[in-house]
């Protein structure tokens, strides 16, 4: 790809477009930017040209001949080519990533034409232009920005300049969506923390995520563009998701968590029947006898190993978090667990029907891995009904491993089976 850029201050310009990505992919020969200056091709001793418009009125306009002539020497240096010669004007097109992609992949010379002043003798546009481009709706003092603007979102486009296609084909735009947010280290800083999902390491899961937030953003910061879109199947499920999410409580003041007390009973054997109900709703034989019950959480509380996630000084939330080795845990089959020693296991944890879907499972288990550094261990462990969908979902977001199977024979006449997992934390 050649661009050649008419202008009156090619050094300015070639100081930006000539590093960094454009610059090494010129220097491979993939690229070959060139600053013209105009005034080179002027008839008059002054180098003029500009002049006072017919008509009258403040200000000058660039003048046709040294346009033109600047033009047969850019066209003629070039030969034969598939090219196109772009006035940056504030009448043009908006430009955007489409026409990007339309002049990387249909042309292999451009020549951007910088006008100045007043603008360009209008004989010239009519007879050398073939299109113009505008970066908005508003005006410049001059062309140059806009064409290394159009320079480099076409060059970036080239097959070689980027070390992948991906590099570009999941960015903001390219199909009309804007991109999903990026993260690098530290995990946590400032108190805000790299999502979850980012850190798994699940592939599909990653793509799932990234997809619903370029949806989300899109939606939010661009609804110009979203109005414009037609769904996909795919993105039509992620956006009945976003929906429905959307509808659900947003958390809007600080999760906390902390040790559970007599006074939290009530709305802790509340969010247990909340808890037995979905699981029958879900055809999950889970908990649907007296198990689990205040009782239970009133052990909990005796032996400091149970805890409440409260919000707004409601309680949401509830686990036990036990450092005490799990008798069944030592009968595991179909696998084996990573790592021998210490860990800690959660028991009887469940989110209030309210709280659902707002992320507070996901504060639930930071919190319960934090508890477990706290105690200075590496391991946790957990176990759910084989058909508990939900919270295998949520083990697998947390970056817990399947590890094999266990009974649990606690709840006589209901399915003991259950699927025993584990994390082992950074």
């Amino acid at each position: 790809m050649r661009v050649d850029i008419m202008t009156l201050f090619p050094e300015a310009v070639a100081a930006s477009l000539k590093v960094s990505i454009l610059g090494r992919a010129e220097k491979k020969g993939i690229l070959d930017i060139r600053c013209v200056q105009i005034r080179d091709y002027t008839e008059n001793k002054q180098q003029q040209v500009d002049d006072y418009p017919y008509g009258g009125g403040w200000g000058c306009v660039m003048m046709a001949q040294p346009l033109k002539s600047c033009l047969d020497a850019v066209c003629a240096d070039a030969g034969e080519r598939r090219r196109r010669v772009i006035y940056l004007s504030p009448q043009g097109r908006t430009f955007d990533q489409a026409a990007a992609r339309r002049l990387a992949a249909e042309y292999d010379h451009l020549v951007l034409v910088c006008g100045h002043y007043e603008g360009v003798d209008e004989r010239f546009i009519e007879q050398c232009v073939d299109e113009e481009l505008s970066l908005g709706d508003f005006v410049l003092t001059g062309g140059e920005l806009a064409a290394m603007a159009v320079t480099d979102a076409v060059c970036r486009l080239v097959p070689g300049v980027l070390s992948d296609e991906e590099c570009f084909t999941g960015e903001s735009h390219w199909e009309g969506l804007l991109e999903y947010p990026q993260y690098t280290r530290p995990d946590v800083w400032e108190g805000r923390a790299v999502p979850e999902v980012l850190r798994g390491g699940n592939d599909a899961e990653i793509r799932r995520w990234r997809r619903k937030k370029m949806l989300e953003r899109t939606m939010d910061k661009r609804p110009d563009l979203w109005d414009k879109r037609a769904l996909s199947p795919e993105d039509e499920k992620l956006f009945q998701e976003i929906q429905k999410e959307r509808s659900r409580l947003q958390l809007t003041e600080p999760i906390e968590c902390r040790p559970v007390r007599e006074e939290d009973m009530d709305a802790v054997e509340l969010i247990f029947r909340q808890a037995r109900n979905s699981l029958k709703k879900h055809r999950v034989d889970q908990w649907q006898g007296d198990y689990p019950n205040a009782d239970a959480a009133r052990v909990d509380m005796e032996r400091g190993e149970g805890y409440v996630m409260t919000y707004g000084g409601r309680v949401a939330a509830y686990f036990c978090l036990s450092p005490r080795p799990e008798p069944t845990y030592a009968e595991l089959t179909d696998g084996k667990w990573s790592r021998e020693g210490d860990y800690c296991v959660i028991h009887r944890s469940a989110v209030g029907s309210e709280f659902r879907g707002t992320g507070m499972a996901d504060k639930l288990f930071a919190a319960a891995e934090e508890l477990t550094r706290a105690m200075g261990r590496e391991d946790i462990r957990v176990d759910t009904h084989r058909h508990n969908e939900a919270m295998k979902a949520l083990l697998k977001r947390r970056g817990f491993r399947y590890r094999g199977n266990i009974l649990v024979l606690i709840e006589e006449g209901h399915d003991p089976r259950r699927q025993a997992f584990e994390k082992v934390l950074k």
